[in-house]
């Protein structure tokens, strides 16, 4: 059986992200988590959070609590978690998050959502009118600045996928369907199939999401 590390930058397990993922990759791989916050109190979190002008990121914790935190702080302990994983005999390895991080040290394939996500999205919608969904106000900015290479016609929308989701994607869905989005990116590991459904239902037009292509990606060099 095949093995591939799976480390979020929240608290594993994510079995939230699994129950897309594990169908993709199929029953012949064995997924191992890691979380760059495991072992982590309330407390100790809480001092990882972004002041301005940080790079902003959003996750999940074991019990289901959203936390924001910063790249800066994430970053090394992500570090420490992936190179457990490659030390354990583990050659590929799926950062779930599309956040964006300086490069890691890696003995293996580090797969990164992020620029997976971003390639994928220009390939096909490069000058179209292109709808983004991102966890946090807080983020619409530094998503701006990432998109806005791919088209300049843009509208970024926050809705969490972990806080009021249903309430907040769809209010979200009708902002980009009234604006004529032609082209959707969901652009946080958090968002779900069944989140993306819902939009392609308001909207009616092509959705991609963030997990579904790295897992495809992930099984493409595990074959």
């Amino acid at each position: 059986m095949y093995r591939i590390g799976a480390i979020t930058i929240g608290q594993s397990p994510r079995s939230d992200v699994m129950v897309d993922i594990k169908p993709i990759l199929g029953p012949d791989i064995e997924i191992v988590e890691a979380g760059a916050l495991d072992g982590l109190s309330k407390e100790e979190i809480a001092k990882l959070a972004p002041i301005e002008g940080d790079y902003v990121l959003v996750t999940r914790l074991r019990d289901g609590t959203s936390v924001t935190v910063a790249e800066k702080h994430i970053t090394p302990l992500l570090q420490d978690k992936i190179g457990k994983l490659f030390e354990s005999g583990i050659h590929v390895v799926l950062l779930l998050c599309t956040g964006e991080f300086p490069d890691f040290g890696a003995n293996g394939f580090l797969l990164r959502p992020q620029r997976m996500l971003f390639e994928v999205t220009k390939a096909v919608g490069e000058g179209l009118k292109l709808g983004v969904f991102t966890p946090s106000k807080d983020q619409i900015e530094q998503s701006r600045k990432r998109w806005s290479a791919v088209t300049k016609d843009l509208r970024i929308v926050a809705a969490s996928p972990y806080v009021e989701s249903d309430a907040s994607i769809a209010r979200g869905a009708m902002e980009l369907s009234e604006w004529g989005a032609q082209i959707i990116v969901m652009d946080c590991i958090g968002y779900t199939s069944k989140m993306k459904k819902h939009v392609k239902e308001i909207t009616s037009c092509p959705v991609i999401l963030a997990r579904t292509v790295a897992s495809r990606i992930a099984r493409e060099l595990l074959e």
